[in-house]
């Protein structure tokens, strides 16, 4: 591959790495280095309520410590607002985006009346109430469109996930018009990754198989800015007991680091890497890029 690769690893600092985020973290790291690239660290810390002191620091000792060293220093969200009202002002000047008044009881009556109530663990699809305007409603958020204007029309995103194959969704049905700056004032999760990815010069996202439907609506934000769209792959989870995806939120411990090549070699395990032996991080590594290039090859 000739082109320069970039990948990243971008945790949120609410909380110390545990093992569903190694796995992540080791995956971008070696994707990168079997393609000869770059790997870069992004501390997500936009949700700054979530965020905990301190904790950013121990993400990177963490991954120090696994052999993991990023290529730059780490970039924070929170010192990237000015990027993403940008990127904001753009979209609204172009007509893709508007302001919304509406709250989240707004939102869910609107969808009851119309037959179409939530489910306990579903997200609720935006009906689109104040695309035409705010009908008397201070504004509140501001929304990305999710419909073509004009001819009217859905907004289906085919995309190729290198792992999980040709991937599809209905943006416009499945989601709806999504936040891009909350009620609350913060930058919202999607406004953020695309607008850094692009600023990083991302090439290569490799993330775990929980954000995979979160694909769709950065790509649909790319084309919108006209920003590269990079290529994806997303891992698999590691479960906890509950059978949902292993987090901070259902007691997912802290990566035990008195033996960090035991840690690796689980999280390689997870992504089906063979056995590797190595006294050291490092020599681990230098053995797992090639064993990483062999079962996964590049786009």
């Amino acid at each position: 591959m000739t082109a320069a690769v970039v990948g990243r690893f971008a945790p949120s600092p609410t909380g110390p790495l545990h093992a569903g985020s190694l796995v992540a973290a080791l995956a971008s790291w070696l994707d990168a280095r079997a393609l000869h690239g770059r790997w870069l660290l992004r501390i997500e810390d936009v949700d700054a309520p979530r965020c905990l002191p301190g904790m950013d620091r121990v993400i990177v000792q963490q991954l120090a410590a696994l052999g993991l060293l990023s290529d730059e220093p780490p970039l924070r969200q929170s010192t990237r607002g000015a990027a993403y009202r940008a990127a904001l002002e753009r979209l609204l000047a172009a007509g893709l985006a508007y302001p919304c008044g509406c709250t989240r009881r707004d939102i869910e009556r609107t969808l009851a009346a119309a037959g179409r109530p939530r489910t306990r663990f579903e997200a609720a699809v935006y009906p689109g109430t104040c695309r035409t305007g705010l009908h008397g409603r201070a504004p509140r958020a501001i929304r990305l469109r999710t419909c073509r204007q004009g001819a009217g029309g859905d907004i289906v995103i085919d995309w190729h996930d290198r792992r999980l194959g040709a991937q599809q969704q209905n943006v416009t049905r499945a989601v709806g018009d999504f936040v891009l700056k909350r009620a609350d004032g913060l930058w919202a999760y999607q406004l953020a990754v695309v607008v850094d990815d692009a600023a990083q010069g991302v090439t290569h996202v490799v993330r775990g198989e929980d954000l995979a439907d979160n694909t769709p609506r950065q790509i649909l934000l790319q084309r919108a800015l006209a920003l590269p769209t990079p290529f994806y792959l997303h891992t698999p989870l590691v479960l906890g007991r509950d059978g949902h995806k292993l987090s901070k939120q259902n007691g997912a411990a802290p990566l035990d680091l008195a033996e960090p090549v035991r840690a690796l070699q689980a999280a390689a395990a997870v992504l089906g890497l063979p056995p590797i032996a190595a006294p050291t991080p490092a020599a681990w590594l230098q053995q797992a890029v090639p064993a990483w290039a062999g079962i996964m090859r590049g786009p």
